[in-house]
């Protein structure tokens, strides 16, 4: 329900050209969408965005020392793309205030509390660093946080493309 999230999910939309934008929505690999209660449609996206074009196929090193995430990307070709870091919260009550579930609890998991970019890969072997103290935001403390997910991602954040590669670190 965070603005960022809905932003970056309507730019998938115009990326893809359908402007279809809907909840629950999954977007495999950054370029195929498919109703996220479908499993079946889900495996299928996965098979159909792996013939061709070698997604999360960078392979990405974070760790977590000294106060800060430091994220390594190899030399690769098919550079320009940009490396987007997610601070997760594993499970999240959220009280409802209107709607069909509206005064219930629900819990959400897994949940990305934010998009923190931290630079564009050229294609060259390159390092990105961040203090932990920067990941909180004014609706969540660190203490919220138990993974760090990192996406090196072809495109930009306002036309999303194929993702290159992926990994995620405990923080707990």
């Amino acid at each position: 329900a965070l603005h960022g999230h809905s932003t970056r999910q309507r730019a998938y939309s115009l990326a893809r050209g359908d402007r279809a934008v809907y909840t629950p929505q999954a977007v495999v690999n950054g370029v195929v969408h498919v109703l996220g209660s479908d499993k079946a449609a889900i495996e299928r996206a996965i098979v159909k965005t792996r013939e061709g074009t070698k997604p999360l196929s960078l392979p990405l090193k974070m760790t977590v020392a000294n106060g800060k995430v430091t994220v390594t990307v190899p030399a690769a070709e098919g550079g320009n793309a940009e490396v987007w870091l997610c601070p997760v919260t594993a499970n999240a009550p959220v009280k409802i205030g209107r709607g069909e579930n509206r005064g219930r609890t629900l819990s959400y998991h897994n949940v990305a509390r934010r998009w923190v970019k931290l630079g564009t890969w050229s294609g060259k072997a390159e390092t990105f660093s961040l203090p932990l103290s920067e990941l909180p935001d004014a609706d969540f403390a660190l203490k919220d946080i138990d993974e760090l997910a990192v996406v090196v991602q072809r495109g930009s954040a306002a036309k999303p493309g194929l993702m290159l590669g992926a990994a995620t670190v405990a923080l707990r």
